[in-house]
């Protein structure tokens, strides 16, 4: 196998080091300010900065001598985004959930006002909860589905929402005005439960996975019976799945409000 060094291009780390340089506190930089964060000559860093401004990822600053981030980085990095897998991104976390909680752990998609299972990793236990990929349940009543439902906007929940919400279990929501009530209160604290209304003597919890809009794209969950999912484990699986929920939707570009992060 080739040795990785002779690959190496100094001319690339530069470009980097350089690019690296503009974040939120610095979206503005002359090149003297570059070079003396990067080490380099300031007539080097001119040059490399002239040559990123012609291939658009820096573009200077109308009205004076300083760059900024081009307009090309942006294009470049939505492309990524858009051929992000949060599949691929979820895996991970799921093993680690599953590990941490024996319990078994599933990742959700919405369809046709239902929520349909796509990976779902088994439980440690001998007794465990019987959800399969493949597996459909209605949204409404589902901590799955409400952790998408709570994060699109209310008109098309709305549509997507069977008239009348079918009862499964004498816990199952079939009010919707108490439906959209409890998607409010999932919106402020992050995250959705499943208290006995898609199976009696089942609950579950889910987080939302979100895309570079916000929008809920999928939903990360840990079902379990009830006697094991007490409200004291339920918090803290609650916490570990919007973690894990927000680690993804930063992969797919989903940058959260300063607010809702954990101190």
């Amino acid at each position: 196998m080739k040795d990785p060094s002779i690959y190496h291009v100094q001319v690339i780390d530069r470009i980097v080091q350089i690019l690296a340089c503009f974040d939120d506190r610095h979206p503005v930089l002359g090149v003297s300010q570059i070079a003396g964060q990067v080490g380099l000559h300031r007539a080097t860093v001119h040059r490399l900065v002239t040559s990123l401004t012609n291939a658009g990822l820096l573009e200077r600053v109308p009205g004076g001598d300083k760059y900024r981030l081009g307009v090309r980085l942006l294009e470049l990095g939505l492309s990524v985004l858009r051929h992000m897998d949060f599949r691929r991104e979820a895996i991970p976390h799921m093993h680690d959930l599953a590990e941490r909680f024996g319990e078994v752990c599933d990742l959700g998609i919405l369809e046709d006002g239902q929520v349909l299972y796509i990976d779902v990793l088994p439980s440690r236990y001998p007794i465990a909860v019987s959800v399969s990929t493949g597996m459909r349940l209605p949204a409404h009543c589902t901590a799955s589905g409400k952790a998408i439902l709570a994060f699109l906007p209310p008109e098309e929940v709305d549509a997507l929402l069977p008239d009348p919400l079918r009862r499964l279990t004498d816990h199952t929501i079939t009010s919707r005005a108490a439906l959209f009530q409890q998607l409010e209160e999932i919106r402020q604290r992050g995250w959705a439960l499943d208290d006995e209304e898609t199976e009696i003597g089942v609950r579950a919890v889910a987080a939302p996975i979100r895309d570079i809009t916000g929008r809920a794209v999928a939903s990360i969950g840990i079902p379990g019976p009830a006697g094991r999912l007490n409200n004291e484990r339920i918090g803290e699986m609650a916490q570990a799945l919007m973690e894990a929920a927000r680690a993804i939707s930063a992969r797919l570009g989903w940058i959260e409000p300063p607010e809702n992060q954990p101190a």
